[in-house]
């Protein structure tokens, strides 16, 4: 056994003789303990440390990756990601972090991004998207630019990072897509009272009131889908065409293939306590109503952030699985203050939707300013 230089117990120095710890007593001669011993990795299924290239040689079953179930909290931001049950890797993506303007004034970042499946590396451009996206917010609001010109360069930074991918040499997989790499996107600043949402594709945001009862939960984004593009040019209504085969076909995502980049980009006041959700379809599938899928948020979910995301994640993984899961709930406390910007059309009370999936007529966030 090598000799230890602190106690395992209570972290007292060691010297080379000690039997026993002179602070708290521990013995500290016999057997190996499991802390001095090494960790062998094996197989979840059968048990076996025949491992070879994420493949178990005893019973044949592919072996967990580091991707295939992640969790993260940081001060006012969590998020879960999960493979589910049916696909073998995770091609979701996600990234939370806290930033600071030169004036102090905090804010939280959340990124969400969802491999396409039919193009070649999906998880990787997710992976992709999700760093370039992230490093730009933060770049952008510690510099102190506005959250929307902040989401905008954020969103056009993922899309170069992702166009990339179809450049840098790597063959494609075997029996995988020739497809250029593509992801969809959606990311959350929230900051002095003010909730800055970007997307592009149909990954989801969501605000979920704490008080459901008067105040009404609401879908934010609207998807980049064959669905909505029917509805919006009127040439079906919204019943006939979400009934379509076509319905989730998505029309807008990040990669090189993306002809029309049209990212949206909005604005939102919240004027009572809630999370906002950002997700993947592997979520609102499920439960795509806001209304409904509020049903399924924890009632502690602004205080308790961590256990309403996994809470979220348990409720996929139970109706199925069928897709990646992950889902990023961003705790929202207005302030008492009056907010140090332009009213937005939620700073007003609002009646409750006549539709069960009403998506809120935001504003979008403010172009910038001509030289």
């Amino acid at each position: 056994m090598p000799q230890q230089t602190e106690c395992p117990t209570c972290a007292e120095p060691l010297g080379p003789q000690d039997a026993f710890c002179g602070a708290c007593g521990t013995a500290l001669t016999g057997p190996p303990t499991l802390r001095d011993l090494p960790v062998v990795p094996s197989c979840p299924n059968c048990g076996s440390t025949e491992l070879a290239d994420g493949w178990c040689q005893g019973c044949g079953h592919a072996q967990p990756r580091a991707r295939d179930h992640q969790e993260r909290e940081v001060t006012g931001v969590a998020a879960v990601s999960d493979r589910g049950l049916r696909h073998h890797r995770n091609e979701d993506a996600f990234g939370v972090a806290t930033a600071e303007a030169p004036d102090g004034t905090p804010a939280v970042v959340a990124v969400v991004c969802d491999g396409v499946s039919s193009s070649a590396r999906p998880d990787e451009a997710s992976a992709t998207a999700v760093t370039a996206a992230t490093d730009s917010l933060l770049a952008a609001l510690q510099a102190g630019r506005d959250p929307g010109q902040a989401m905008r360069e954020a969103i056009g930074a993922a899309n170069r990072a992702v166009t990339a991918l179809a450049h840098d040499g790597t063959p494609a997989e075997p029996g995988r897509h020739n497809n250029a790499p593509a992801c969809t996107y959606v990311s959350a600043v929230s900051a002095a009272g003010l909730v800055t949402i970007g997307w592009v594709g149909d990954t989801r945001a969501y605000w979920i009131p704490d008080d459901r009862e008067s105040a009404e939960p609401y879908r934010l984004t609207e998807d980049d889908s064959w669905a909505a593009r029917m509805v919006a040019a009127r040439l079906m209504d919204e019943a006939e065409a979400y009934a379509d085969p076509r319905a989730h076909a998505i029309t807008g995502w990040l990669g090189a293939d993306a002809e029309d980049l049209d990212p949206h980009t909005v604005s939102f006041t919240p004027h009572v306590p809630g999370v906002l959700l950002i997700c993947t379809d592997g979520l609102w599938n499920y439960a795509e109503a806001a209304t409904d899928l509020a049903f399924f948020v924890r009632a502690d979910a602004r205080t308790e952030p961590l256990a309403a995301a996994r809470a979220l994640v348990g409720f996929a993984v139970e109706r199925g699985g069928h897709d990646n899961i992950t889902v990023a709930v961003l705790p929202i406390d207005p302030p008492v203050a009056a907010a140090a910007h332009d009213a937005t059309l939620l700073d007003v009370p609002l009646p409750r939707a006549a539709e069960e999936d009403a998506t809120v007529p935001l504003r979008r966030a403010a172009e910038p300013a001509a030289n």
